[in-house]
């Protein structure tokens, strides 16, 4: 069998000739322009995008009640991508709760290594004389997340900003019933508490998207760590669901 050299996805999203005819080709076409806007504010694969409108299709089609939940924003990408699949389903009227510190990362831990085993505390010391441009930094402010997602159409009052650390900020915020909740925050203190307080809300046959968990060895470890948990000490445990990998580190499930 031969292979071509080229890859099929390049850089931040950018598409071969020949995987964009296939594409339009596709039952997803429609997903084509809508990454085209998003694309430039977001950090996540042409792969996690597409994920991400499927999620969106998803939950529209089986009538699933719930707001979309993220946290770790950005510069809005996802939420663009979001709110812009809704819209184009005829489902532009559902509650987005984004959670942020809008000013980059929190303190990492221990637990926090890329995938290649460096420290996540290594990896900004060395960026902190560049915060603003630094991906790993991840500094984006709420200000231009809103002139982002004003881009899309979508109604701002039904969009909630919660700034601040997520640990801080999630115990005070109601979100109600999550339809899709995606969780891009990488480290491991702030994708555990996410977890203990949001998946439970996540509605059954609900979309849980974890963006960084073959990156970031902390997100991974509290992903595992929360979906073995079990007997009598977590009582209520969640059954743990299968996970779907996306790319190299974007992992989707469905709540069972």
């Amino acid at each position: 069998m031969r292979f071509s050299r080229e890859r099929d996805v390049i850089g931040r999203g950018e598409l071969t000739t020949d995987l964009r005819r296939k594409f339009e080709a596709s039952e997803d076409a429609d997903f084509l322009p809508i990454w085209e806007m998003a694309k430039p504010h977001t950090m996540t694969s042409f792969e996690r995008g597409h994920a991400l409108f499927r999620a969106c299709r998803y939950v529209v089609e089986r009538q699933l009640p719930g707001a979309f939940v993220e946290c770790g924003v950005w510069q809005g990408g996802s939420a663009m991508i979001a709110m812009l699949a809704l819209q184009r389903l005829g489902a532009g009227d559902r509650e987005f709760f984004l959670f942020d510190t809008f000013d980059g990362m929190t303190p990492p831990t221990t637990e926090d290594m890329d995938w290649q085993g460096h420290d996540a505390e290594d990896l900004l010391e060395k960026d902190s004389g560049n915060r603003e441009q630094s991906l790993v930094w991840a500094m984006a402010s709420i200000d231009v997340v809103r002139e982002n997602i004003a881009k899309t159409g979508y109604n701002t009052g039904l969009v909630t900003f919660i700034e601040g650390d997520v640990s801080d900020t999630l115990p005070k915020t109601d979100t109600g019933a999550i339809s899709i909740l995606r969780l891009d925050t990488d480290f491991y203190r702030s994708t555990l508490d996410e977890l203990v307080i949001l998946y439970p809300r996540l509605t059954p046959q609900g979309v849980l998207i974890v963006d960084d968990y073959g990156h970031w060895q902390g997100a991974r470890r509290a992903v595992d760590e929360y979906f073995s948990r079990s007997g009598d000490q977590f009582p209520d445990a969640p059954p743990p669901p299968l996970f779907h990998w996306i790319d190299y580190t974007g992992r989707m499930a469905v709540r069972l």
